[in-house]
């Protein structure tokens, strides 16, 4: 039985290596993810538009929140990238009126675009995007 483990081994350890050797070639031959494109003040974002609820603010009421699914983009110095690979992916749109609030709830699951005048990287414990857009306007109605 020992006579046989000899060759066994090497067979197996022949099979490993084969195996591997593409998956370590393959993964070397990915280029780095590129950062998105820049996004400055003025500038159209466009997306998803995403409803999401949370708890907070005084008494712990139900908050709704609206949140853009986008392409990666980077955000004007000194945020750049907000601490990730190719930029944030997520913005969340702060409503400062009943109604922006009233004028977001039509487009939620559809797509939206919107003109951006501040935005900054999520940076609160409680907020759920990557970006946090604080003053915007609608631009198209999809």
């Amino acid at each position: 039985m020992i006579r046989r483990f000899g060759p066994r081994l090497a067979l197996v350890t022949a099979i490993a290596v084969t195996c591997a050797a593409p998956a370590v070639s393959a993964q070397q031959a990915e280029p780095a993810p590129k950062p998105g494109r820049l996004i400055n003040a003025g500038d159209v974002l466009s997306g998803e538009l995403n409803a999401m609820k949370a708890r907070g603010g005084k008494r712990d009421k139900r908050i709704a929140f609206y949140q853009i699914k986008s392409e990666p983009r980077r955000l004007p110095p000194p945020s750049g990238l907000c601490n990730l690979e190719t930029g944030p992916e997520t913005f969340q749109l702060i409503t400062s009126s009943d109604a922006q609030t009233a004028q977001l709830k039509g487009f939620i699951g559809k797509a939206i675009s919107i003109k951006v005048d501040e935005v900054a990287c999520a940076q609160d414990a409680g907020q759920m995007s990557e970006a946090v857009v604080t003053k915007w306007s609608v631009v198209t109605k999809h």
